[in-house]
């Protein structure tokens, strides 16, 4: 697990900070994006192992940027995990349809949220 690179795309500084202090305390190199244009740009020049992808965001919506993830040649393989306070089964559904590898909801437990990561990686 240390030296994976996580790619944290969160649009709230608070939760930016709490989840890349938690992910480089574990040993993680942690890249962060804002918004959904910089989360493309990012994962398509750094190619992270993973990334955290939170849906609601400016811009592209977490959605939408897993679909391109996915659908490119070059980041189609980095594991994604979507990231949300957005609890609908519906919601869901269409993250895991975009092709995200796993959904979790917010407030997250640090515990669990590394589990998943390790689990992935």
């Amino acid at each position: 697990m240390p030296n994976e690179v996580v790619l944290v795309v969160e649009d709230s500084p608070t939760l930016m900070c709490v989840i890349t202090d938690l992910l480089q305390d574990s040993g993680y190199i942690v890249l962060t994006a804002a918004d959904g244009e910089q989360a493309l740009e990012k994962a398509d020049s750094e190619l992270p192992s993973l990334i955290l992808l939170d849906v609601i965001l400016p811009g592209k919506n977490g959605f939408q940027v897993c679909r391109q993830l996915k659908g490119s040649p070059n980041t189609e393989n980095i594991k994604i995990i979507m990231m949300t306070s957005k609890t609908q089964d519906s919601d869901r559904f269409w993250g895991l349809k975009q092709g995200a590898d796993m959904y979790m909801t917010k407030p997250f437990d640090n515990d669990e949220l590394l589990a998943n990561i390790a689990k992935l990686l």
